[in-house]
């Protein structure tokens, strides 16, 4: 007789079942990753996998409760369960991954760190930054990479650190530093809210490997692999070519693969304490990860931001998900 399945045993998805909702930390306000609307709606990159996985859990994906967190609160956040998931542009670092009491559960955007700068300075390259004041935010992997980066091309620079982001760019608008460095997805987001974009530029350089990806408290396997296996449902539907407009025609395909993916042959979600259709579910609520890659931050997005390595493994990119089976 086979074991019974890893989420039946998960106090983190009983609980979220008792609650009706998912509690999910996101940034105070990141277009493109987490900001509220018009409207006051929720809307980015890491709150559409807030949603994708409470539809996979109750089949609806309105199910959730955002929780706004600055870098400095996100972790405590977590590890004391004010929030079941942390979805908030978070780099997956080993320090992080072994000392925090947390996992973190697979990529969910492939991130580097840049430098933004005024275009009248006319500067090249991040080399060009020699004795430089760098505005920063604190509790971010950017303060030890600038660090980092300029110990190793032994140049000077001074750091300007502010605890907030808006504190950052405010600092930078002012003119209180040379230069604004952050993640290149944040610098794109934050370069629009100047009065100015086009007076300002962000230089080409990538100086680290920002990982950015969900994390859960350690301790509860079930229901990381609930939250592993949303983002693997969303990257391998796109690669299969099942979409939110074409998953209940899809479940007519005679591809193995899809009828795995959806629930019609096997039943993949019962190993997770979910339902067969658990990704059909998900589909409906957000659409696969280039439909709300696109939505939020591509070519359907004020963002624009090219797929470039957060493209499907077989167009060049680096995503990849192992498969359903």
């Amino acid at each position: 007789m086979l074991a019974a399945p890893a989420a039946a045993q998960s106090p983190t998805l009983e609980t979220v079942k008792k609650r009706g909702q998912v509690t999910c930390g996101v940034n105070t306000g990141l277009a493109g990753f987490s900001a509220p609307d018009d409207r006051g709606n929720w809307v980015g990159l890491d709150v559409d996998f807030c949603r994708a996985v409470a539809a996979a859990i109750f089949r609806d994906g309105r199910r959730v409760r955002f929780v706004p967190l600055n870098a400095k609160e996100r972790f405590t956040a977590l590890q004391s369960g004010e929030v079941d998931i942390l979805s908030r542009n978070t780099t997956w670092t080993m320090s992080r991954d072994t000392s925090l009491g947390l996992n973190f559960n697979g990529i969910l955007y492939f991130d580097g760190q840049a430098f933004m700068v005024r275009r009248s300075l006319g500067l090249k390259a991040a080399g060009d930054l020699k004795g430089a004041s760098i505005c920063v935010q604190s509790g971010t992997t950017n303060e030890l990479n600038i660090a980092d980066f300029f110990t190793t091309h032994a140049l000077r620079y001074r750091p300007v650190v502010y605890e907030r982001l808006d504190e950052v760019l405010g600092a930078y608008q002012n003119g209180r530093c040379d230069a604004f460095t952050a993640d290149s997805s944040q610098l794109i987001a934050e370069r629009l809210r100047l009065p100015d974009p086009d007076a300002h530029e962000i230089l080409p350089d990538l100086i680290s490997k920002e990982p950015l990806g969900p994390a859960v408290r350690q301790g509860d396997a079930g229901w990381a692999n609930i939250v592993r296996w949303t983002l693997f449902a969303m990257i391998n539907a796109e690669e299969l070519g099942v979409t939110q407009k074409t998953v209940d025609a899809d479940r007519e395909s005679s591809n193995p693969e899809i009828r795995r993916l959806l629930g019609i042959e096997g039943n993949y979600g019962q190993a997770l304490g979910l339902d067969a259709d658990w990704v059909a579910s998900i589909l409906k609520a957000v659409g696969n990860y280039g439909e709300t890659f696109e939505r939020n931050l591509g070519q359907g997005s004020p963002l624009k931001i090219a797929r470039g390595r957060n493209a499907l493994w077989k167009d060049g990119g680096l995503l990849y998900a192992p498969p359903v089976r």
